[in-house]
């Protein structure tokens, strides 16, 4: 009973805070101010008010604050003031980017400050005090990652003296994934939107082993000038985003997108989302950042199989074969014939051989036998140093045309002219514009070609959902598949002459390999499922090739291919092919196509035409 009555008391003497009553029209004032827009995450409805791209009831202190900032501001002012009881759940602890601005706008100078001893802390470790820029370039071999990625390092205000990045901290957001799914699955649930987004702040040290090492990915460091102030404000609102979920679509509300609004945070006034309504690939969203004068410099990390690759590159078959020997046994750095080499052409193997070594064990588990042999090969080094080694810096990759692309072209088919037009919405073919591209990729989403024959006759030629290819060349010291898959709809030869309108999927496997200087040679075995009013059953499977040259020359690529298409119903369709593309600027490209093609359903059909390409986002 005493205990009771003390508590009491107790309270009776706290001091008691009250919320200031604010007028109507300020309220309406500040919840449309850029700041608590980007403080909630609001986008303009379709077709009036707001909705906040948050997912999670949890972030918002207003039963309907998804929908109306100016309900939200009133319930923050609100829960600003309660007891200091609630300790590190306070909502000035829960929301310090919040407290911090409407304190300065209301001049809240009665406002009880809550200790928050715990986001104290984290912000001390943190230590805030300019932003980087991070992007892991596109890598072929693995579907999630062909696009890119985009990630912000913070840096402590030492960091760029002391040289001490890997102690800093990464913003990253990305799908959070429950279980193993494949990369099909994966991909599939990323463009439906089947994955939670969420932010994290995690030691730069672990992104860049997964980028660099893991995923053999290239690294762009773009080091932003936001002011100390502005990176400390951006870190206040990503602790109000912990554990909070978002949507997740690959193409729009992704990585990408979620960073550009905290940049906007960290500089209000920045209108960088409002670019991108449709989609925010990566490249583009760089090209966007550095467009609004935030980069002052640009730093390049290669991954470690871009360094392999520079440091064999210098080395002839005999020696990588080397190469590989002595990586497996460093006992035959003793064999004769290795010390029968020069001291010079010994070093640039066992330097290659170590690079190997530790790009084998990426993702592994540490294996005891191999951390020997790569102790073995490290005392070589060291008892005969190779030259540091110098990689070569690729194009920047916001040099790159832009993603979407309008087509216009005009030719002729077994005799009959056409003209066609067509729309992509991303990104890249194998014959698309160079630069800052990597040559062999490829990656078609959502392409809608219509032709429009003599005597004004319209049809769908094609829609492809996704059309993707990889052709990483092979060579001695790595050996990756090179693969392809695609769907959507495509016109196919048919009985008696004319053209039906197919859907299919399809895909393939096999190599590439570096014939010359910028020359790649490919052959794959390809599958094919389609449905055709042809063929008696519903669907009709096929087994077939895909092989050609690649060619990056002086004025474009150019392209030849040989197809092939054998289905179980006896149908057989082939196909030879020869496209050409003219570099006339970054973003406009003319291209010249020429095809033969052949089916057991009729004769052969030739097709030529000139096509001009505007990339435009």
């Amino acid at each position: 009973m005493l205990k009771r009555l003390a508590y009491l008391a107790l309270c009776a003497c706290a001091p008691l805070y009250a919320a200031p009553h604010i007028d109507g029209q300020r309220v309406q004032q500040l919840a449309n101010d850029p700041f608590w827009i980007s403080l909630g995450h609001y986008e303009a409805g379709k077709l009036s008010g707001w909705r906040s791209y948050v997912s999670d009831d949890k972030f918002f202190l207003a039963p309907d604050g998804a929908h109306h900032p100016d309900a939200e501001l009133r319930a923050t002012v609100e829960a600003l003031y309660k007891p200091l009881s609630l300790g590190d759940k306070h909502p000035q602890c829960v929301y310090p980017a919040r407290t911090r601005w409407l304190k300065a706008q209301l001049n809240l100078n009665d406002l009880p400050k809550a200790e928050c001893a715990e986001f104290t802390q984290w912000f001390k470790d943190v230590a805030p005090h300019s932003t980087v820029m991070i992007f892991p370039a596109a890598y072929l071999n693995s579907p999630s990652s062909m696009f890119g990625h985009t990630l912000l390092r913070i840096d402590q205000a030492d960091v760029q003296h002391n040289k001490t990045a890997l102690l800093s901290y990464a913003i990253n957001f990305g799908a959070y994934i429950e279980g193993s799914d494949n990369s099909i699955l994966y991909a599939w649930k990323g463009l439906a939107g089947g994955y939670p987004g969420l932010f994290a702040l995690v030691p730069y040290q672990e992104k860049l082993s997964e980028y660099r090492s893991l995923e053999n990915r290239d690294l762009w460091e773009y080091r932003l000038n936001l002011t100390p102030e502005e990176t400390q404000r951006m870190v206040e609102h990503v602790w109000e985003l912990k554990q909070i979920q978002f949507d997740y679509f690959f193409f729009d509300e992704n990585c990408s997108y979620r960073l550009l609004e905290l940049l906007q945070v960290a500089r209000p006034g920045l209108q960088l989302t409002t670019q991108f309504p449709l989609t925010a690939i990566p490249t583009d969203t760089v090209k966007a950042v550095k467009e609004a004068g935030l980069v002052e410099s640009i730093e390049y990390r290669p991954s470690r199989e871009r360094e392999l690759l520079d440091r064999a590159k210098t080395l002839d078959p005999e020696e990588q074969q080397w190469v590989l020997q002595v990586s497996a046994d460093q006992g035959q750095l003793q064999n004769p014939s290795f010390k029968a080499l020069p001291k010079a052409r010994q070093a640039l193997i066992i330097d290659a051989a170590y690079r190997l070594e530790r790009y084998r064990a990426n993702g592994l588990e540490r294996d005891p036998a191999r951390s020997q042999r790569s102790f073995e090969l490290l005392r070589a080094i060291n008892q005969n140093p190779a030259p540091e080694l110098q990689v070569d810096k690729p194009e920047l990759p916001e040099n790159g045309h832009e993603s979407r692309t309008w087509q216009l072209g005009a030719g002729s088919r077994d005799g009959k002219a056409f003209a066609e037009y067509g729309l992509r919405m991303a990104y890249h073919d194998l014959n698309d514009n160079a630069p800052g591209f990597p040559l062999g990729a490829q990656i078609e989403i959502l392409q809608l070609k219509l032709r429009q024959y003599e005597g004004n006759k319209w049809q769908v030629q094609q829609l492809d959902l996704a059309n993707i290819r990889s052709l990483t060349p092979r060579n001695d010291l790595l050996q990756p598949w090179s693969w392809q898959v695609g769907g959507g709809l495509e016109r196919v030869l048919g009985k008696h002459g004319d053209e039906n309108l197919v859907s299919h999927v399809n895909g393939g496997a096999g190599g590439t390999w570096q014939m010359g200087d910028n020359l790649l040679g490919f052959a794959l075995g390809t599958v094919r499922i389609e449905h055709n009013n042809d063929f008696a059953a519903f669907v009709a499977p096929a087994a077939g090739f895909n092989t050609g040259l690649l060619w990056r020359n002086p004025v474009g690529n150019l392209s030849l291919e040989a197809k092939g298409d054998y289905f179980t119903n006896g149908e057989i369709r082939r196909s030879l092919s020869l496209n050409q593309q003219w570099e006339i600027s970054r973003n406009l490209g003319l291209r010249l196509s020429a095809q033969r093609e052949f089916s057991k359903l009729t004769t052969p059909i030739n097709e030529v035409m000139l096509e001009l390409k505007w990339y435009h986002y």
